[in-house]
């Protein structure tokens, strides 16, 4: 692990402490897909939020919010003070990330199978306008058991959405279960290509390989692309990856942030 994700996820450790909670794992696994996303893919201006020809980025599964506010503070959407307050009452940076709230959020997210649905909305209308700005969702893979997200990928299809990118941080973990043992997701790729997208799989930490696969977009030109990101769920933090148990904390101490810096600086 490189400096910039280490960096990044330290973001992430210092909201857990002003918030003395949060969804830790899920966040964790997000890291390298959102890295790469805004230092390599998305158009955006952190100076005007609003600006018509940005690209439009929702983060679906938005109690992986965490990583959003990390990469909207580097990018200079909002202040790095903001964190300390996250999950406080008098805080713009809440458990779930809020449209017209703050800056460089395009929907309020956290109710799951809500973010593909509006980001096909977001892609028809580009096409109705001739617009030339991508549309990019990022999904938990225990969201897509929301029958909302199918409906919306047959939308897709039927209108040939090429402007629109479906990714799946597959981390194998939702909530506080195995995805296998839930509602098994597989053969993930196959149900993706029978509903009309192109569909591609990649390691989500490997920042060349997201970088490799990201310049591929669109993977075709009459449909939809989809890309499934293997992750691990609380990457970054040894003793938590994998574990279940680490999808969210609450009552944080100062010896468990502490814990956390350590793991994240000793990382290879």
């Amino acid at each position: 692990m490189d400096i910039r994700s280490k960096e990044l996820r330290k973001l992430i450790i210092m909201g857990l402490a002003g918030g003395n909670r949060g969804h830790i794992g899920p966040s964790m696994s997000l890291v390298e897909i959102l890295r790469v996303l805004y230092d390599n893919l998305l158009k955006f201006n952190s100076k005007k939020p609003k600006w018509e020809k940005r690209d439009r980025f929702i983060l679906s599964k938005g109690h992986g919010c965490l990583a959003l506010y990390s990469m909207l503070i580097d990018k200079g959407f909002i202040n790095k003070r903001e964190l300390i307050k996250f999950c406080k009452f008098d805080s713009i940076l809440g458990g779930h990330p809020e449209f017209n709230k703050i800056n460089g959020v395009e929907a309020s997210t956290g109710s799951l199978g809500h973010g593909l649905p509006i980001a096909v909305g977001m892609a028809i209308a580009a096409k109705i306008k001739k617009s030339k700005h991508k549309v990019i969702v990022v999904t938990g893979d225990g969201e897509m058991n929301e029958g909302s997200n199918w409906e919306a990928a047959m939308t897709a299809s039927k209108h040939k959405l090429s402007n629109l990118t479906l990714i799946i941080d597959y981390n194998k973990i939702q909530s506080y279960g195995y995805t296998k043992d839930v509602l098994d997701l597989e053969p993930l790729e196959k149900k993706l290509n029978s509903f009309g997208f192109a569909c591609k799989e990649v390691d989500g930490h490997n920042v060349e390989n997201l970088k490799k696969i990201f310049k591929k977009l669109p993977f075709n030109s009459k449909k939809p692309s989809a890309i499934i990101c293997h992750t691990i769920k609380g990457k970054g933090i040894t003793y938590a990856e994998g574990k279940p148990e680490w999808h969210h904390k609450s009552k944080l101490s100062s010896q468990d942030i502490e814990k956390m810096y350590e793991s994240i600086n000793q990382y290879n």
